[in-house]
C-alpha cells in the first residue's frame, strides 16, 4: 500500500509526536521508542521487513561515526578522570568563577562559542561537558542549563560556512560561494553572540535564585556564600571518594603531564581535521591505556569500568539511526515538510519565508536538518520568489529561524551525545529548553528583519 503523500505525512507526524511525547512523559526508554515506533509505523503503511532492513542500514550510515566516536570518547575521558586530569582544571574553574553562578553561565556560553568554531556539534560537547559538568555539580547548578547554554552558543556559531546548514543552503540556492552567503549573516551572528551572553547572565540570576530557595528549604547544602577555598575543599573531598586517582599518575607526577599532552593532541587532531574524531579518540584510548596502566589486567579492568556508560549511549544512538532511517527513506520527513507549506493560505505569500522561519524551531523537532533545507527551503523559495522576495532573504529567514533549534531536536546525533555526556534525559531536556530556544530564535529573526538582513 505504501500510502500516498498524505498517509506518509500523517504516519510521520504520529511517529515523531508519539516518540517526543513519550520521551517527555518518561513513559519509554529512548531505545524502545526509536526502534519500535518507526518500525510499526512503516509496517502499517505496508513496508516489508526487508524494506526496514535497508532503511536501518541507511540510517546507520548517518550515525555510525558518532557511535564509534562516542564509545571511544567516553572511555578516553574515563581514563583521564581516573588519572585525575580534570581535578586541577575544575579546581581552577571554581577559583576563577569564585563560585559565582552567573559567571559560570557566561563562561559556559563563551566556551560553547569557541568550541563550535570547527562547525562540529559533537566535538563542542565532547570538549566542554566533561570539563564543566563537575563544576555545575559542585555549585548545585542544573545540568540542563549547561546543555541549553552550550546548545545556544554553538548554534549561533554554526552559521559559519563550514557548519552544516550554510553548506546545504548554498547547494539549494546553487550559490557560487558559501562565504558570500555567510557575509550577509555576520551582523546577525555578532548580535546573536551578544544576546547569548546577556541571556546567560539572565539565566544565571534565575539559577542563583533557584539554588538560594533550595538552600533555604534545606534541600541543598550551602554553596553560594561560603568561602571559595572551602568550596574547593568540598569539591576535592567529594572527588576523592567518587573518583580516586588510579594508575601510574598516582605515584608519578610526570604521567599527569603526559596525559595533558595526549589530550591536547587528540583535540588538536580533531579541530585541525587531521583525523576524524572517532579515529583520534580510538588512538587516544590505546595510548592512554599504555601510558597509565602497567599490566594488561589493569588495562582491561579500566575498560570494563567505563564500558557500561559507553555502551548505554551507543545503543541509544544506534536506535536513533533506525528512527532517522525509517523517516528519511520512506519519505515521511519530506512529505511532512512539503505538506506544511501547503497548509499556509495564499494571502500570506509575500511573508511565507518569515512565517516558516518563525516555525523553524518546532519544525526542527518534526523534520531533520536535511529535510528542512532540501525539502522545505526550495518550495518556500519558489513560492516567495513569485511575490518578489529575493532567494537570499528566504534562505536567511529560514536559517536564522531554524539554526538556533539545531540542538533541541531528537534528530541531532550530536545532541544525543551531549545528553549522554551530561548523564541527562532527552525528554526532560526538551521540556526544559524548547521554549527558551524557540523564543530566542524568534527574537533573532525579528532583529534580522529590522536590520534589513531579511527583506519583507
Amino acid at each position: 500500500m505504501h500510502g500516498g503523500h498524505l498517509w506518509l505525512t500523517i504516519m510521520g507526524l504520529i511517529i515523531i509526536i508519539s516518540i517526543v511525547g513519550l520521551l517527555i512523559a518518561k513513559k519509554i526508554s529512548p531505545v524502545v521508542g526509536m526502534t519500535l515506533i518507526p518500525c510499526l509505523g512503516a509496517m502499517i503503511l505496508g513496508y516489508s521487513v526487508s524494506d526496514l532492513v535497508s532503511f536501518f542500514s541507511k540510517g546507520l550510515d548517518q550515525v555510525m561515526s558518532v557511535v564509534i566516536m562516542f564509545i571511544f570518547a567516553i572511555i578516553f575521558f574515563g581514563i583521564m578522570t581516573d588519572s585525575g586530569l580534570f581535578k586541577p582544571l575544575v579546581k581552577r574553574l571554581i577559583l576563577m568563577t569564585r563560585g559565582n553562578v552567573v559567571i559560570v553561565c557566561v563562561m559556559t556560553a563563551l566556551i560553547g562559542t569557541l568550541a563550535q568554531l570547527d562547525g562540529a556539534g559533537a566535538v563542542t560537547f565532547l570538549l566542554s561537558i566533561p570539563a564543566l559538568l563537575p563544576l555545575y555539580k559542585a555549585l548545585n547548578m542544573n545540568k540542563y542549563l549547561l546543555i541549553l547554554l552550550l546548545a545556544l552558543s554553538a548554534a549561533i556559531m554554526n552559521m559559519v560556512p563550514w557548519g552544516g546548514p550554510m553548506a546545504r543552503v548554498a547547494t539549494v540556492l546553487k550559490a557560487k560561494s558559501v562565504n558570500e552567503l555567510w557575509y550577509g549573516l555576520i551582523p546577525i551572528q555578532i548580535i546573536g553572540f551578544v544576546l547569548v551572553m546577556l541571556f546567560a547572565v539572565y539565566l544565571g540570576f534565575r539559577e542563583k535564585q533557584r539554588i538560594k530557595k533550595a538552600i533555604a528549604r534545606g534541600e541543598l547544602s550551602e554553596t553560594q556564600n561560603i568561602d571559595i577555598h572551602k568550596l574547593v575543599e568540598i569539591y576535592e573531598r567529594d572527588q576523592e571518594i567518587k573518583f580516586p586517582v588510579r594508575g601510574r599518575a598516582k605515584y608519578n607526577p610526570y604521567i599527569k603531564w603526559v596525559n595533558v599532552v595526549l589530550t591536547l593532541l587528540v583535540i588538536i587532531a580533531m579541530l585541525v581535521n587531521i583525523a576524524p574524531p572517532e579515529f583520534a579518540f580510538m588512538i587516544g584510548v590505546s595510548l592512554a591505556l599504555i601510558v597509565n596502566f602497567k599490566s594488561v589486567d589493569e588495562q582491561m579492568d579500566r575498560l570494563k569500568a567505563h564500558a557500561p556508560n559507553a555502551l548505554m549511549m551507543a545503543t541509544v544512538i544506534i536506535a536513533a539511526g533506525m528512527f532517522l532511517g525509517v523517516l528519511n527513506e520512506t519519505g515521511m520527513l519530506k512529505s511532512i515538510a512539503t505538506d506544511f507549506i501547503k497548509i499556509i493560505p495564499a494571502e500570506v505569500g509575500p511573508y511565507i519565508h518569515v512565517i516558516v522561519g518563525l516555525f523553524g524551531v518546532p519544525l526542527d523537532l518534526l523534520t531533520s536538518t536535511d529535510a528542512y533545507y532540501f525539502a522545505v527551503l526550495p518550495i518556500v523559495e519558489q513560492t516567495a520568489s513569485q511575490f518578489g522576495v529575493p532567494a537570499v532573504s528566504t534562505a536567511y529567514a529560514m536559517v536564522i529561524g531554524n539554526i538556533i533549534g539545531t540542538f533541541v531536536s531528537p534528530f541531532s546525533p550530536a545532541l544525543w551525545l551531549a545528553i549522554g555526556l551530561a548523564e541527562a534525559n532527552m525528554g526532560t531536556y526538551i521540556k526544559y529548553a524548547f521554549f527558551w530556544i524557540w523564543g530566542f530564535a524568534i527574537v533573532m529573526l525579528v532583529l534580522a528583519m529590522l536590520m534589513g538582513v531579511v527583506a519583507i
